[in-house]
């Protein structure tokens, strides 16, 4: 009987100090954990949006990179630190839709350790290719692949674009062979550099290097022409009428956390996208904002989720 009060005590004073922490939060620094190398689309939205809850609330939100696996380094590191809102995840398609459905014994279940604090951003992505290449449109590009004695390579940093890649091939008919990368810097790199003739890649990632004249981009992957490039075609009026796609991100922490620290993020979150900056970051970035909050943020992943899943059944991959 003394134990199980003893148990019982101990319950309530963890409660109680976990209360306290919630209503105190943040009194302390945290970071933003990112899948991917600096200079990707999702580490500029992380240093944007991190600076962001940084001047918010009053404590500094530091990015840690964390690339590899497609992403499942980052969401272990967060799903195993303490459910206290200090470590978030700069989550996007391929860690928490497309690894699902891609990736065999997922050590994360995406909707059961990991819950949403709001949609951030969605952008196209690019096939990229270096700026002297032959290959100057996507017509040239099938041409060569489909003419090449061995398949053509073409580098990728994440399942979402190495799906992205394998679905390209299957509407068209010919084989890649994929070239994972950790991240976009060394990818970008090897294209400027005429060690690799294709790419996939989120536009806003690459867009000062497309500004600059350093690379070529073929076609994007959008509804329509992306604003900047109108030039450009899309895949979808090129032939491939069912090629759209978009990546996208969104701040995650871990579903144990407390409501009280959830919500203060969620609302701040809320309040910084609704300001000119944030409109100002989309624009400079070739992005668009997408302010979800957690349900509908919650859908949308789950939606995402079951488009992935037929792309791969119908590209043979499942």
């Amino acid at each position: 009987m003394k134990k199980m009060w003893l148990l019982l005590a101990a319950t309530l004073t963890m409660t109680s100090v976990a209360l306290g922490q919630s209503k105190d939060f943040p009194n302390r620094a945290g970071k933003i954990v990112v899948p991917f190398t600096a200079g990707s689309g999702s580490d500029t939205a992380a240093r944007f949006f991190g600076d962001q809850l940084s001047s918010s609330l009053g404590q500094t939100f530091v990015v840690e990179n964390r690339p590899g696996g497609s992403g499942t380094i980052s969401v272990m590191a967060v799903k195993n630190a303490p459910p206290d809102g200090y470590s978030i995840l700069l989550a996007s398609n391929s860690p928490m839709s497309v690894n699902p459905v891609m990736v065999k014994d997922l050590p994360y279940d995406p909707t059961k350790d990991l819950k949403p604090l709001y949609g951030l951003t969605r952008g196209m992505s690019g096939f990229i290719g270096p700026v002297d290449s032959k290959l100057k449109t996507l017509a040239d590009l099938v041409n060569a692949a489909k003419s090449s004695p061995q398949p053509m390579s073409a580098g990728t940093y994440s399942e979402g674009y190495r799906l992205s890649l394998e679905w390209f091939a299957s509407i068209v008919g010919v084989k890649f062979t994929n070239i994972p990368y950790k991240g976009g810097a060394q990818l970008f790199t090897d294209i400027m550099g005429n060690q690799l003739e294709l790419g996939i890649a989120d536009m806003g990632g690459i867009a000062p290097l497309l500004g600059s004249g350093k690379m070529r981009v073929l076609a994007v992957s959008g509804e329509k022409r992306h604003a900047n490039f109108p030039d450009v075609p899309t895949i979808r009026e090129s032939g491939y009428p069912d090629f759209v796609n978009y990546t996208w991100t969104s701040f995650y922490v871990r579903s144990e956390t407390p409501d009280a620290v959830s919500s203060k993020l969620t609302d701040a979150l809320q309040k910084i996208l609704a300001t000119e900056a944030a409109r100002e970051f989309a624009k400079k970035t070739w992005t668009e904002l997408m302010p979800l909050p957690p349900a509908a943020m919650r859908k949308f992943q789950g939606e995402e989720m079951d488009r992935f899943r037929r792309i791969a059944e119908a590209g043979g991959q499942k």
